[in-house]
């Protein structure tokens, strides 16, 4: 089990994805990821010091690059409505998550499961959620298309009141077909307040 190539966090992080997503993240070992690697065990302890810490940053990079990053363009855009951008943002946000609670589900069993256990982790994630709502906003608020205020408070309402159609916890919702409906007469809600 001798793998010549120096380890990198980042080729630990890579190889964890690809075992997790052949053997789903509740029968994944460290172990099945040292294998992967050809490396011992005791090697991965030397970057991560447990599984948990192993899962989180498997999972931060994950909703960096599949979540955060991708939205964070639709944020700084600087044409056009605030409303029809605010409105793209949580689109996307949307569509992100569903999409990748079926094309993606390992990944977003083990995202489900660390919102459970990694408070501070998915705490920075929202944060930097709320933040690029609050760029949407505060441009809105500039304009006068929206209502002068409070741009982080209410990007963080904007938030926990859309939560039910991005949050893991929800997943089982997301296929009813009055989904979009039911979006739909929360954005009314949501505009009406800020207009």
């Amino acid at each position: 089990m001798a793998n010549e190539t120096p380890l990198t966090k980042e080729a630990i992080l890579d190889a964890a994805e690809q075992v997790l997503r052949r053997y789903g993240p509740d029968k994944t070992s460290v172990t099945d990821i040292a294998k992967f690697l050809q490396v011992s065990h005791g090697t991965l302890y030397r970057h991560f010091a447990s599984k948990a810490a192993l899962r989180e940053t498997v999972t931060e990079r994950w909703l960096d690059k599949s979540v955060s990053e991708p939205l964070e363009g639709i944020a700084t855009a600087t044409d056009g409505s605030a409303a029809v951008q605010l409105r793209s943002w949580l689109d996307a946000l949307m569509q992100k998550k569903q999409m990748y609670a079926l094309e993606d589900a390992e990944m977003f069993a083990m995202y489900s499961a660390v919102t459970l256990e990694a408070v501070d982790l998915i705490a920075a994630h929202v944060d930097h959620l709320v933040k690029q709502i609050a760029i949407i906003v505060e441009r809105g608020m500039h304009s006068g298309e929206f209502k002068p205020g409070d741009a982080h408070a209410t990007a963080r309402a904007i938030f926990l009141a859309t939560t039910k159609f991005h949050h893991p916890a929800f997943v089982r919702e997301w296929s009813r077909k009055e989904i979009a409906q039911d979006f739909d007469a929360v954005w009314s809600l949501l505009l009406a307040g800020l207009q």
